[in-house]
């Protein structure tokens, strides 16, 4: 095909599988006809630094390849300067929830027939700050977990290095509440929290359903808050999670809006999770970014 394309390709993606898969990778796509200029990333950022400089020189098409840290770095770059570069993601992260939610082909044959086809659909983003993200902005408990576990043990252990942490971590965590004010349109609250969920699609953390009501593309973010309650209530909760039975639990709040501020007066700052990755911390005001990412889906 003709359209000029940059991979941007993250080695460390799933437990440090991807750089030993490349050769794989490069096999596949050329023998179904994708011609790509690659770059590997090299630490924090690089994919933004790639995903702004491949839209400034002109590329018809940029593939993120990694999991959502890497995916909402080259986000941020094209968002930066306002690109409208068609976007793919090539899934090779441990979660990968926004290319779960988009039904994003892993299958070589029917990923090239996806960027052959080249259907792009509009997705919306969310904007926290001056940081933007497509899948998830949240903060609480255990929402720290990603970015506390050193890479190393990440590219050993993979998910297990995350289930690890929180389990050691969740007993300390279930003791310390947030005190957290949310306003919106359409919903405020005043509360003592565990966690709070600003999402953009259905699927976050490996829990398929915990925003059951998202869409990429309805110009909405689905706003999902755990009130405090004691450990005895919150196992059950967990299992209604993974079910996606949750939001007729009492001590959960479910709402959509297009914007709310968050602000806690908690004396230690609050930080954000966004898509995996440390953002800022409270306040804050988190909107959406309608149809701000041109991306090739199925």
């Amino acid at each position: 095909m003709n359209t000029r394309t940059k991979l941007i390709y993250n080695p460390a993606a799933g437990k440090g599988a991807a750089e030993k898969n490349y050769p794989k990778v490069q096999a596949a796509l050329a023998q179904y006809g994708l011609e790509y200029d690659v770059t590997f990333t090299e630490g924090p950022g690089h994919g933004q630094e790639l995903a702004r400089k491949a839209a400034e020189d002109g590329y018809d098409l940029v593939i993120a390849a990694g999991g959502d840290g890497t995916v909402n770095e080259v986000i941020n770059g094209l968002l930066d300067g306002q690109h409208q570069t068609p976007l793919a993601i090539l899934p090779a992260g441990t979660a990968n929830d926004f290319a779960f939610s988009l039904k994003i082909p892993r299958d070589t044959a029917r990923y090239c027939a996806m960027i052959r086809k080249f259907r792009i659909l509009p997705v919306d983003a969310g904007r926290a700050g001056t940081a933007c993200f497509h899948n998830v902005a949240a903060g609480g408990m255990l929402t720290d977990v990603a970015y506390k576990v050193p890479s190393d043990i990440k590219t050993v252990l993979g998910r297990m290095a995350y289930i690890l942490s929180g389990a050691i971590d969740l007993p300390a965590q279930l003791c310390r509440s947030i005190p957290i004010s949310i306003r919106s349109e359409e919903k405020n609250i005043d509360d003592d929290i565990l966690l709070f969920i600003v999402s953009n699609t259905q699927s976050v953390g490996g829990f398929r359903r915990l925003a059951p009501r998202a869409s990429v593309s309805d110009g909405l973010l689905d706003v999902l808050v755990i009130h405090r309650q004691g450990i005895f209530d919150l196992l059950p909760l967990l299992v209604q999670m993974v079910n996606g039975e949750h939001l007729n639990n009492s001590r959960v709040s479910y709402f959509q809006t297009k914007r709310l501020e968050i602000s806690s007066r908690e004396k230690n700052p609050v930080k954000l999770d966004l898509d995996g990755e440390e953002g800022a911390g409270l306040p804050a005001v988190i909107s959406a970014i309608p149809a701000a990412i041109r991306l090739l889906v199925p």
